[in-house]
């Protein structure tokens, strides 16, 4: 049985989606990021950081204590090799998928993250903020779009390098881009949005909230964290 603390943003689409494709039975425990509850002293023994995803598995490999992991990509790892699905077992296939995930976790997600930030969260909208980072947006998806130009998915079969990417694309709109531009990635958006266990994650979400993860109310706690000491 895998715990899965989690909310409804690209990080946590990305392991709702992998359980939903491996069939690994999993249990939701939902954490409000928007009033806070990522704060709370029981969470943070499973996820330090203070954010969403994390996860515990009860059931380890090793037959010892439950496992707690945090960080979207290295839950990714950990289930990929628990289960056996989507990771290659040969040398140069891991790391064509582990170089893909992170190259999501280092750039397409922080980069996207600041786009979504200063376009449309920012009390005050800076225009060389907003423009750098749809530029650098727009420069990833380039990177991607050669990528799958000659393959369908981005280290050959799909993988959890397409788990972590897919999600910080699905609000491509938001991010200033059009798919247009694109269009091996429109193409591999488009295989994987009719894949039905994607659907099925993005049916989890909303049975968990349709409300926007930012609102006014939520942005003093997204956004107004410095060090919070214990106690």
């Amino acid at each position: 049985m895998i715990e899965l603390y989690y909310w409804t943003t690209p990080n946590g689409h990305k392991i709702t989606i992998f359980l939903e494709e491996a069939g690994v039975e999993y249990v939701l425990k939902p954490v409000n990021i928007g009033t806070g509850e990522q704060f709370d002293p029981a969470f943070l023994e499973i996820s330090p950081n203070n954010r969403i995803p994390a996860v515990v598995d009860r059931l380890p490999e090793d037959g010892g204590a439950p496992i707690s992991i945090f960080e979207s990509g290295a839950i990714l790892q950990y289930l990929a090799e628990k289960t056996g699905r989507f990771l290659p077992h040969d040398l140069r296939g891991r790391m064509e998928v582990f170089q893909w995930l992170f190259w999501q976790m280092a750039g397409l997600g922080p980069m996207a993250g600041q786009n979504h930030h200063f376009s449309q969260y920012a009390p005050e909208k800076i225009p060389y903020a907003v423009e750098r980072y749809v530029k650098e947006t727009e420069r990833l998806y380039g990177v991607l779009d050669d990528r799958l130009a000659d393959r369908p998915f981005l280290a050959g079969e799909y993988s959890i390098a397409d788990m972590a990417c897919y999600p910080w694309v699905v609000p491509y709109e938001k991010q200033g881009q059009n798919l247009g531009d694109f269009p091996h990635v429109a193409r591999w958006f488009e295989t994987i949005r009719a894949r039905p266990a994607v659907v099925r994650a993005y049916a989890r979400a909303r049975e968990v909230s349709t409300k926007a993860v930012v609102d006014e109310d939520s942005k003093a706690v997204l956004f107004g964290q410095g060090r919070r000491h214990k106690g």
